[in-house]
Protein backbone atom coordinates (compact mmCIF):
# COMPACT_ATOMS: atom_id res chain seq x y z
CA UNK A 1 0.00 0.00 0.00
CA UNK A 2 1.10 3.56 -0.52
CA UNK A 3 1.37 6.23 2.06
CA UNK A 4 2.07 10.07 1.67
CA UNK A 5 3.74 11.44 4.61
CA UNK A 6 3.92 15.54 5.92
CA UNK A 7 6.25 16.09 8.44
CA UNK A 8 6.59 20.22 8.60
CA UNK A 9 8.85 22.12 10.30
CA UNK A 10 9.79 25.64 10.52
CA UNK A 11 11.23 26.52 7.64
CA UNK A 12 11.10 23.41 5.95
CA UNK A 13 8.71 20.51 5.39
CA UNK A 14 9.41 16.82 4.89
CA UNK A 15 7.31 14.60 2.88
CA UNK A 16 7.57 10.99 2.20
CA UNK A 17 5.83 8.29 -0.61
CA UNK A 18 5.75 5.63 1.60
CA UNK A 19 5.49 1.70 0.21
CA UNK A 20 4.24 0.12 3.14
CA UNK A 21 4.10 -4.08 3.90
CA UNK A 22 3.54 -6.36 6.55
CA UNK A 23 6.79 -6.72 8.09
CA UNK A 24 9.21 -7.56 11.54
CA UNK A 25 6.75 -5.69 14.17
CA UNK A 26 3.80 -5.19 12.16
CA UNK A 27 4.49 -2.99 9.30
CA UNK A 28 7.93 -1.81 7.46
CA UNK A 29 7.92 1.22 5.57
CA UNK A 30 10.65 2.01 1.92
CA UNK A 31 9.87 5.50 1.81
CA UNK A 32 10.91 7.97 -0.86
CA UNK A 33 11.76 11.56 0.71
CA UNK A 34 11.29 15.46 -0.77
CA UNK A 35 12.06 18.15 1.54
CA UNK A 36 10.55 21.88 0.57
CA UNK A 37 11.63 24.55 1.81
CA UNK A 38 9.17 27.23 2.61
CA UNK A 39 8.90 30.70 4.92
CA UNK A 40 9.19 30.54 9.00
CA UNK A 41 6.01 28.45 10.41
CA UNK A 42 6.00 30.98 13.17
CA UNK A 43 4.58 34.15 13.90
CA UNK A 44 6.98 36.80 13.58
CA UNK A 45 5.44 39.21 15.24
CA UNK A 46 5.77 38.69 19.49
CA UNK A 47 2.45 40.10 20.21
CA UNK A 48 1.22 37.35 17.66
CA UNK A 49 0.50 33.97 18.90
CA UNK A 50 0.90 30.65 16.66
CA UNK A 51 1.33 29.80 13.03
CA UNK A 52 1.44 32.12 10.33
CA UNK A 53 -1.74 31.83 8.50
CA UNK A 54 0.55 33.05 5.47
CA UNK A 55 3.38 30.24 5.74
CA UNK A 56 0.45 27.50 6.09
CA UNK A 57 -0.85 28.83 2.59
CA UNK A 58 2.90 28.58 0.89
CA UNK A 59 2.98 24.96 2.35
CA UNK A 60 0.10 23.77 1.36
CA UNK A 61 1.06 24.45 -2.25
CA UNK A 62 4.65 23.87 -1.93
CA UNK A 63 3.27 20.47 -0.77
CA UNK A 64 0.34 19.74 -3.60
CA UNK A 65 3.46 20.86 -5.90
CA UNK A 66 5.99 18.91 -5.06
CA UNK A 67 3.39 15.38 -4.99
CA UNK A 68 1.56 16.21 -7.73
CA UNK A 69 3.08 13.14 -9.80
CA UNK A 70 2.82 10.90 -7.06
CA UNK A 71 0.06 7.91 -7.58
CA UNK A 72 -3.34 8.14 -5.56
CA UNK A 73 -2.21 6.67 -1.94
CA UNK A 74 -4.16 4.19 0.19
CA UNK A 75 -3.66 6.83 3.20
CA UNK A 76 -2.07 9.98 4.07
CA UNK A 77 0.24 10.24 7.96
CA UNK A 78 1.27 13.32 9.55
CA UNK A 79 3.22 14.42 12.16
CA UNK A 80 1.51 15.15 15.75
CA UNK A 81 1.53 18.58 17.18
CA UNK A 82 1.56 19.59 20.59
CA UNK A 83 -1.64 18.41 21.98
CA UNK A 84 -1.72 17.34 25.50
CA UNK A 85 -0.79 14.40 27.52
CA UNK A 86 -2.44 11.43 25.78
CA UNK A 87 -1.53 7.36 25.45
CA UNK A 88 1.06 6.41 22.78
CA UNK A 89 -0.55 4.94 19.26
CA UNK A 90 -1.87 6.10 16.04
CA UNK A 91 -4.93 8.30 15.81
CA UNK A 92 -7.32 9.35 13.32
CA UNK A 93 -7.14 12.81 12.12
CA UNK A 94 -10.50 14.21 12.20
CA UNK A 95 -11.70 18.22 12.02
CA UNK A 96 -11.91 18.65 16.00
CA UNK A 97 -8.25 17.58 16.18
CA UNK A 98 -6.84 19.47 13.57
CA UNK A 99 -8.74 22.73 14.64
CA UNK A 100 -7.37 22.18 18.36
CA UNK A 101 -3.99 21.40 17.05
CA UNK A 102 -3.73 24.31 15.39
CA UNK A 103 -5.10 26.58 17.93
CA UNK A 104 -1.81 25.34 19.70
CA UNK A 105 -3.26 24.43 23.04
CA UNK A 106 0.18 23.44 24.62
CA UNK A 107 2.77 25.68 23.07
CA UNK A 108 3.72 26.91 19.31
CA UNK A 109 5.26 24.29 17.12
CA UNK A 110 5.45 23.70 13.61
CA UNK A 111 4.11 20.20 13.95
CA UNK A 112 0.83 20.95 15.68
CA UNK A 113 -0.04 22.05 11.61
CA UNK A 114 0.21 19.18 10.17
CA UNK A 115 -2.98 17.88 11.20
CA UNK A 116 -5.05 20.52 9.11
CA UNK A 117 -2.93 20.29 5.78
CA UNK A 118 -3.00 16.45 5.60
CA UNK A 119 -6.87 16.98 6.49
CA UNK A 120 -7.57 18.70 3.82
CA UNK A 121 -5.50 17.30 1.26
CA UNK A 122 -7.00 13.91 2.36
CA UNK A 123 -10.34 15.21 1.68
CA UNK A 124 -8.89 16.26 -1.99
CA UNK A 125 -8.09 12.61 -2.79
CA UNK A 126 -10.60 10.83 -0.49
CA UNK A 127 -8.10 8.87 1.72
CA UNK A 128 -8.53 8.95 5.47
CA UNK A 129 -5.60 10.58 7.27
CA UNK A 130 -3.59 9.48 10.93
CA UNK A 131 -1.21 11.04 12.84
CA UNK A 132 1.08 8.73 15.31
CA UNK A 133 2.94 9.57 18.34
CA UNK A 134 2.46 13.18 18.91
CA UNK A 135 5.23 14.58 21.19
CA UNK A 136 3.65 14.78 24.43
CA UNK A 137 2.82 10.81 24.54
CA UNK A 138 2.73 10.61 28.31
CA UNK A 139 2.57 7.05 29.33
CA UNK A 140 5.29 7.85 32.62
CA UNK A 141 4.72 6.09 36.00
CA UNK A 142 2.97 7.60 38.75
CA UNK A 143 6.51 7.92 40.66
CA UNK A 144 8.00 9.61 37.99
CA UNK A 145 5.92 12.45 37.97
CA UNK A 146 6.90 13.41 41.24
CA UNK A 147 9.45 16.19 41.57
CA UNK A 148 11.14 17.33 45.27
CA UNK A 149 9.19 20.82 45.15
CA UNK A 150 5.27 21.02 45.71
CA UNK A 151 3.20 22.05 42.67
CA UNK A 152 5.84 21.48 39.96
CA UNK A 153 5.07 17.85 38.78
CA UNK A 154 7.67 15.93 36.20
CA UNK A 155 6.38 15.84 32.20
CA UNK A 156 6.79 13.47 29.27
CA UNK A 157 7.33 15.87 26.51
CA UNK A 158 9.93 14.14 24.64
CA UNK A 159 11.00 12.75 20.95
CA UNK A 160 8.17 10.03 21.28
CA UNK A 161 8.11 9.33 17.28
CA UNK A 162 11.56 8.81 16.50
CA UNK A 163 11.95 7.22 19.95
CA UNK A 164 9.52 4.49 20.07
CA UNK A 165 10.72 3.58 16.02
CA UNK A 166 14.19 3.72 16.94
CA UNK A 167 13.38 0.96 20.40
CA UNK A 168 11.11 -0.91 18.00
CA UNK A 169 14.21 -1.71 15.85
CA UNK A 170 16.51 -1.76 18.54
CA UNK A 171 14.22 -4.40 20.57
CA UNK A 172 14.68 -6.45 16.71
CA UNK A 173 18.06 -6.35 16.79
CA UNK A 174 18.85 -7.95 19.78
CA UNK A 175 16.16 -10.78 19.37
CA UNK A 176 13.44 -9.33 21.51
CA UNK A 177 10.06 -8.56 21.00
CA UNK A 178 9.16 -4.44 21.42
CA UNK A 179 6.48 -5.23 23.97
CA UNK A 180 8.53 -7.52 26.02
CA UNK A 181 11.82 -5.41 25.92
CA UNK A 182 13.71 -3.01 28.04
CA UNK A 183 15.18 -0.37 26.17
CA UNK A 184 16.76 3.10 26.66
CA UNK A 185 17.26 5.43 23.77
CA UNK A 186 18.74 8.67 23.54
CA UNK A 187 17.45 11.19 21.16
CA UNK A 188 20.20 13.78 20.26
CA UNK A 189 19.29 16.39 17.80
CA UNK A 190 18.66 19.98 17.90
CA UNK A 191 17.13 19.19 21.80
CA UNK A 192 17.87 15.53 23.34
CA UNK A 193 16.01 13.39 25.22
CA UNK A 194 16.64 9.89 27.06
CA UNK A 195 13.31 7.73 27.66
CA UNK A 196 13.10 4.73 29.21
CA UNK A 197 10.88 1.93 27.41
CA UNK A 198 9.36 -1.22 29.23
CA UNK A 199 7.34 -3.65 27.68
CA UNK A 200 6.31 -0.97 24.75
CA UNK A 201 5.76 1.86 27.47
CA UNK A 202 7.49 4.85 27.89
CA UNK A 203 7.71 4.64 32.06
CA UNK A 204 9.97 7.61 32.35
CA UNK A 205 11.95 10.66 30.48
CA UNK A 206 14.26 13.24 30.73
CA UNK A 207 12.25 15.50 28.43
CA UNK A 208 13.09 17.36 25.28
CA UNK A 209 12.70 21.23 25.48
CA UNK A 210 13.53 22.97 29.62
CA UNK A 211 13.47 19.85 30.92
CA UNK A 212 16.69 17.73 32.06
CA UNK A 213 19.53 15.71 30.85
CA UNK A 214 22.87 16.59 28.92
CA UNK A 215 22.74 19.86 26.74
CA UNK A 216 22.21 19.73 23.24
CA UNK A 217 23.24 21.48 20.07
CA UNK A 218 21.48 25.04 21.25
CA UNK A 219 19.51 23.81 24.30
CA UNK A 220 20.98 24.17 27.85
CA UNK A 221 19.52 20.73 29.63
CA UNK A 222 20.41 20.14 33.08
CA UNK A 223 20.84 23.55 35.07
CA UNK A 224 22.25 24.00 38.35
CA UNK A 225 18.97 25.58 40.30
CA UNK A 226 21.42 28.40 42.20
CA UNK A 227 22.29 29.22 38.67
CA UNK A 228 19.22 29.09 36.82
CA UNK A 229 17.46 31.17 39.90
CA UNK A 230 20.53 34.13 39.86
CA UNK A 231 20.14 34.26 35.73
CA UNK A 232 16.09 34.12 35.79
CA UNK A 233 16.04 37.05 38.54
CA UNK A 234 17.45 39.22 36.14
CA UNK A 235 16.64 38.34 32.81
CA UNK A 236 12.73 38.68 31.70
CA UNK A 237 10.66 35.24 31.44
CA UNK A 238 10.33 35.30 27.14
CA UNK A 239 14.41 36.10 26.96
CA UNK A 240 14.91 33.93 29.37
CA UNK A 241 13.22 30.81 27.58
CA UNK A 242 14.94 32.01 24.61
CA UNK A 243 18.36 31.90 25.73
CA UNK A 244 18.17 28.55 27.13
CA UNK A 245 16.46 26.58 24.24
CA UNK A 246 18.79 28.37 21.44
CA UNK A 247 21.62 29.96 22.88
CA UNK A 248 22.71 27.85 25.03
CA UNK A 249 24.64 24.05 24.57
CA UNK A 250 27.10 24.09 22.40
CA UNK A 251 26.03 27.56 20.23
CA UNK A 252 27.03 29.14 23.69
CA UNK A 253 30.16 27.09 25.01
CA UNK A 254 31.61 27.30 21.60
CA UNK A 255 29.73 30.17 18.97
CA UNK A 256 28.16 27.09 16.93
CA UNK A 257 25.77 24.23 16.63
CA UNK A 258 27.49 23.34 13.64
CA UNK A 259 28.65 19.70 14.57
CA UNK A 260 30.66 19.79 11.20
CA UNK A 261 32.38 22.97 12.19
CA UNK A 262 32.84 21.66 15.60
CA UNK A 263 34.19 17.84 14.69
CA UNK A 264 37.38 20.00 12.73
CA UNK A 265 37.99 22.10 15.20
CA UNK A 266 37.85 19.30 17.52
CA UNK A 267 41.56 17.99 17.42
CA UNK A 268 43.76 21.28 17.63
CA UNK A 269 41.22 23.26 20.07
CA UNK A 270 41.11 22.39 23.58
CA UNK A 271 38.33 24.23 24.69
CA UNK A 272 36.38 22.23 22.30
CA UNK A 273 37.65 19.03 23.26
CA UNK A 274 36.62 19.94 26.85
CA UNK A 275 33.00 21.09 25.83
CA UNK A 276 32.77 17.80 23.49
CA UNK A 277 34.10 15.77 26.22
CA UNK A 278 31.68 17.39 29.03
CA UNK A 279 28.39 16.69 26.20
CA UNK A 280 29.99 12.89 25.99
CA UNK A 281 30.17 12.89 30.07
CA UNK A 282 26.44 14.25 30.33
CA UNK A 283 24.67 11.83 27.76
CA UNK A 284 26.41 8.89 29.83
CA UNK A 285 24.92 10.02 32.90
CA UNK A 286 21.43 10.44 31.64
CA UNK A 287 21.79 6.82 29.90
CA UNK A 288 23.11 5.53 33.07
CA UNK A 289 20.02 7.11 35.31
CA UNK A 290 17.25 5.72 32.83
CA UNK A 291 18.92 2.33 32.76
CA UNK A 292 18.85 1.94 36.48
CA UNK A 293 14.82 3.09 36.05
CA UNK A 294 14.19 -0.50 36.22
CA UNK A 295 16.34 -4.08 35.59
CA UNK A 296 19.17 -3.60 32.85
CA UNK A 297 17.98 -2.62 29.70
CA UNK A 298 18.17 -5.47 26.74
CA UNK A 299 19.71 -2.59 24.68
CA UNK A 300 20.37 1.08 24.52
CA UNK A 301 19.68 3.26 21.24
CA UNK A 302 21.26 6.05 20.22
CA UNK A 303 20.16 7.88 17.40
CA UNK A 304 19.19 11.78 16.32
CA UNK A 305 21.46 13.98 14.18
CA UNK A 306 24.33 14.11 16.24
CA UNK A 307 24.80 10.46 16.44
CA UNK A 308 26.27 11.22 12.61
CA UNK A 309 29.42 12.22 13.88
CA UNK A 310 30.45 8.68 13.84
CA UNK A 311 33.37 9.28 16.14
CA UNK A 312 31.69 10.63 18.62
CA UNK A 313 28.97 7.96 18.70
CA UNK A 314 31.83 5.49 18.92
CA UNK A 315 33.03 7.25 22.13
CA UNK A 316 29.23 7.09 23.76
CA UNK A 317 29.46 3.57 22.71
CA UNK A 318 32.68 2.75 24.29
CA UNK A 319 31.20 4.58 27.47
CA UNK A 320 27.91 2.95 27.41
CA UNK A 321 28.61 -0.72 26.46
CA UNK A 322 29.39 -2.10 30.06
CA UNK A 323 25.50 -1.68 30.59
CA UNK A 324 24.12 -3.11 27.59
CA UNK A 325 24.52 -3.72 23.53
CA UNK A 326 24.56 -0.28 22.04
CA UNK A 327 22.23 0.25 18.73
CA UNK A 328 23.51 2.96 16.68
CA UNK A 329 20.75 4.90 14.40
CA UNK A 330 22.43 8.00 12.76
CA UNK A 331 19.72 10.24 12.46
CA UNK A 332 16.24 9.88 12.21
CA UNK A 333 13.13 7.40 11.12
CA UNK A 334 10.49 9.84 11.64
CA UNK A 335 9.02 9.71 8.03
CA UNK A 336 9.19 6.07 8.20
CA UNK A 337 7.59 5.62 11.93
CA UNK A 338 4.32 7.68 10.52
CA UNK A 339 4.04 5.62 8.09
CA UNK A 340 4.18 2.43 9.46
CA UNK A 341 1.84 3.68 11.99
CA UNK A 342 -0.71 4.52 9.40
CA UNK A 343 0.05 0.65 7.48
CA UNK A 344 -0.39 -0.72 10.79
CA UNK A 345 -4.09 0.41 11.26
CA UNK A 346 -4.82 -0.51 7.64
CA UNK A 347 -3.31 -3.96 7.66
CA UNK A 348 -5.45 -4.74 10.80
CA UNK A 349 -3.10 -4.88 13.40
CA UNK A 350 -3.25 -2.15 15.25
CA UNK A 351 -6.51 -0.09 16.09
CA UNK A 352 -6.59 3.43 15.15
CA UNK A 353 -7.30 5.38 17.88
CA UNK A 354 -10.22 7.94 18.54
CA UNK A 355 -8.85 11.79 19.92
CA UNK A 356 -10.75 14.23 22.24
CA UNK A 357 -9.88 17.16 24.20
CA UNK A 358 -8.83 16.12 27.20
CA UNK A 359 -7.61 12.36 26.15
CA UNK A 360 -5.99 10.70 30.15
CA UNK A 361 -2.64 9.63 29.44
CA UNK A 362 -2.10 6.08 30.35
Amino acid sequence: MLVYVLNPGSTSTKLGLATVTAGPGGAAANVERIEVKHPDIRQRDAAAKGLDPNALDAIRKLVRDAAAAWPRPDAIAVRGGIIGPIPAGTYRVTPTLAEYSLSCPYGVHPSNAAATIGLEWAAELGVPVFMTDPPTVDEMLPEARVSGVPGIQRVSRFHALNARAVARRAAREVGKRFDDAAIVVAHLGGGASVTRFEKGRAIDTSGGLLDEGAFSPQRAGTVPAWGLLDLAYRTPREELERRLTTECGFQGLLGTADLREIEAREPGDENVQRVVNAFILQVAKTVGAYAAAGGRPDAIALTGGVVRWAKLAERLERRLAWIAPVIIVAGELELEALAEGAGRVLLGIEAARDWQPGTPAA
